[in-house]
């Protein structure tokens, strides 16, 4: 079955061709955010400028190109302004014994150990951010937990690879059809797709995003991407993980056409899939990174079809990344014990090792196996996440999702166990509370070599390239422990607090740390 080059595989039985570059970049209106402190002083502004507000939580709004001409300049002159980014296209549409006739054709069913599992009543919602649901399809019509959080559009082709994602997720078992990985799930579609179904702005996607994560902590599942950051997407992303939804991407299927980086997949914290086929091999067309954290099936999938309302098969990330969503969601309704750092942690560690010994970049650790995930050691919690740099934790920071501090005027000691990884949690940042004329102590007990510094409240990054002016001081000794003081001689203030990998040790660690 032929592919489209990117993220999203197959989108109808005849294949649209690729998109082309000036496609991919085309503007659709300028973004704009605020800064928090304008938000009361210019919304009135902007909104009278034709500005339409599309993000509440982050401040986002939505102007015409002629309008961003003359407002964003303002806003700069006025120091109200954020950012302003066009909403370019972010996303391509990538591509038990039951009596449903095509079962026995779903091979990933024993590839990933469902086939011996019962699954659960409905629990935690799926929420694809996609093309849509045909809900009139066989595979949906009068399908019960089915919610549609925006108006569907399947017409033409539209609506076409949104069903096929979420006949993965959750086909149900009506005797006609597919059964997908979480029969009785609750799944919930946001339909990111304008025109013929088969190009999502990036204001569509934090829309999907942030929709999932408003309605409570569940899997938002998105089988597409881009080879472009778009910085409300991650925003968008990393509010959605702040409130404890478990974000799943697909990898892309750009393995063997350059292998760029894609994006969402490639943010960290984003659970990150690649695509196997029935050998238990990575696809050839399954993007690679450091970032994929595991692979499922992918190719020769039987997946429901909006055209014509019946099934075929179809190849890309973006039917491995829906398995995924579904497992994931199963393992939270059972294990609701669970919160999202541990979800995290428990499907990509229980994976299936494939390929080459240990985790690789095809693979990640290996292939989703779902009675795996169901029974693996529950991790320790990760609980101020994301805190990856100072504009996670700084209030009004660029990412700034009300992470609290750490310690305070009223609170001078705190103890927290944590978790880092180099590529999904390179570093955790903590905003801590230096009292006036008094020292403060930071000690850390960790598995692998961490490092600990402590930074100016005014510091912009704890990676900064120059190093000295905004560093208070540092705890770099080799070993599982460190410990660091500083006495503060002047005002009672906020500092950073960095926990870093040091050199050397393992590419993951648990550790506590203490600061009084």
């Amino acid at each position: 079955m032929p592919r489209l080059p990117a993220v999203i595989a197959v989108v109808a039985a005849a294949l649209l061709p690729a998109a082309t570059a000036a496609a991919a970049t085309a503007s659709q209106g300028t973004l704009v955010e605020l800064t928090p402190a304008a938000l009361c002083t210019e919304s009135a502004f902007v909104r009278a400028s034709g500005g339409r507000l599309v993000a509440p939580e982050l401040g986002l709004y939505s102007l015409s190109v002629t309008a961003s001409r003359r407002v964003v300049p303002a806003l700069r002159d006025r120091r109200a302004l954020r950012f302003a980014t066009p909403n370019r296209q972010s996303g391509s549409l990538a591509v038990s014994d039951y009596a449903d006739p095509l079962v026995p054709t779903e091979w990933w069913r024993a590839a990933t150990g469902v086939d011996t599992l019962e699954p659960p009543p409905a629990g935690k919602a799926v929420t694809i951010v996609d093309s849509g649901i045909d809900v009139s399809h066989p595979d949906f019509l009068d399908r019960q937990n089915t919610e549609t959080l925006n108006p569907q559009e399947p017409v033409g082709i539209g609506g076409e690879h949104g069903t096929a994602v979420g006949s993965l997720v959750a086909a149900p078992v009506n005797g006609v059809g597919l059964v997908g990985i979480y029969p009785e799930a609750l799944l919930r579609s946001w339909d990111a797709a304008r025109g013929a179904g088969t190009q999502l702005d990036t204001v569509e996607i934090v829309q999907g995003i942030l929709a999932a994560a408003n309605a409570g902590p569940g899997v938002v599942n998105l089988s597409l991407g881009s080879d472009e950051q778009e910085l409300p997407i991650e925003q968008a992303v990393y509010e959605a993980i702040r409130k404890g939804t478990l974000v799943v991407a697909a990898s892309g299927n750009d393995g063997d056409t350059g292998n760029p980086l894609g994006y969402p997949a490639s943010i960290p914290h984003v659970l990150t899939v690649g695509a196997s086929d029935r050998s238990n091999r990575v696809a050839s067309f399954s993007s690679r990174s450091r970032f994929v954290d595991l692979a499922a099936p992918g190719v020769g999938m039987p997946i429901a079809t909006a055209v014509g309302k019946g099934w075929r098969e179809g190849d890309g990330t973006s039917y491995a990344a829906p398995l995924v969503s579904g497992a994931s969601a199963w393992v939270w309704t059972v294990r609701p014990e669970l919160d999202m750092t541990q979800l995290f942690e428990v499907m990509r560690r229980s994976a299936v090792d494939i390929g080459a010994p240990g985790r690789d970049d095809a693979a990640g650790f290996g292939l989703l196996n779902l009675p795996a995930a169901l029974a693996y050691p529950e991790p320790i919690r990760d609980p101020f996440e994301p805190n990856d740099d100072v504009d996670f934790v700084r209030p009004g920071g660029l990412y700034d999702n009300s992470v609290p501090p750490l310690t305070t005027l009223s609170k001078r000691t705190a103890t927290v166990q944590a978790r880092a990884d180099r590529t999904e949690d390179p570093r955790d940042v903590y905003r801590v509370w230096l009292p006036k004329g008094r020292t403060v102590t930071a000690a850390i007990n960790a598995d692998t070599n961490l490092d600990l510094g402590l930074w100016k409240q005014g510091t912009i990054s704890v990676i900064e390239r120059i190093v000295g002016a905004d560093r208070l001081a540092r705890a770099t000794a080799a070993g599982n422990t460190e410990k660091l003081t500083f006495a503060n001689k002047g005002a009672g203030r906020f500092a950073y607090l960095a926990v870093v990998f040091g050199k050397g040790g393992a590419s993951s660690s648990t550790y506590s740390l203490r600061v009084s």
